[in-house]
């Protein structure tokens, strides 16, 4: 019998079934404060980004074709040709990318997609852990600062312009 390399299984690593009750709840309430408190931006979540034309396979994240933050963010939105139509996946990327780590998911998939959106043009990331109240914002792949409850009152992005209660995103 030969020794195999199995590359993280992406249904406990990845994208595939990754909700959860903090999962769900932190994501809402950063949906809910960021439209609140951010007027310079516009929010969408769980907005599918089709990422086709470019190759991220040393990432190695579950789609070839498209990529979904939890909650991101533009300083001008994509355009929508017809009112009456709806965008199924977007080919601009957003400013901020935002990923919540959950149960069922690794965190080193979460840095991995963060290393990609930057690829891809993304000016700021946050990696929320509902588990350990703690959020760090990603200003490039190896520049990053993070905010704890138990020692922050607020998260701070300074390229996004954003300053929310950290206790508010975590309650």
């Amino acid at each position: 019998m030969t020794d195999s390399y199995e590359v993280e299984h992406n249904g406990i690593d990845g994208e595939d079934e990754m909700g959860s009750f903090n999962h769900s709840r932190v994501q809402f309430n950063l949906g809910f404060l960021l439209g609140t408190y951010v007027k310079h931006l516009h929010f969408a979540t769980e907005l599918s980004l089709d990422i086709s034309q470019h190759d991220l396979s040393e990432y190695r994240l579950d789609g070839k074709y498209e990529i979904k933050p939890d909650v991101c963010a533009y300083f001008e939105p994509p355009i929508i040709p017809n009112i009456e139509d709806d965008l199924v996946t977007v080919s601009k990327m957003p400013d901020l990318a935002i990923e919540i780590l959950s149960p069922r998911q690794a965190t080193s998939y979460l840095i991995r997609k963060i290393k990609a959106y930057f690829v891809l043009g993304v000016k700021s990331c946050w990696l929320v852990d509902p588990g350990r109240q703690i959020i760090t914002v990603y200003y490039s792949p190896e520049k990053h600062k993070t905010f704890d409850i138990q020692r922050d009152t607020e998260v701070i992005d300074e390229v996004m312009d954003i300053r929310l209660p950290i206790k508010e995103i975590f309650s």
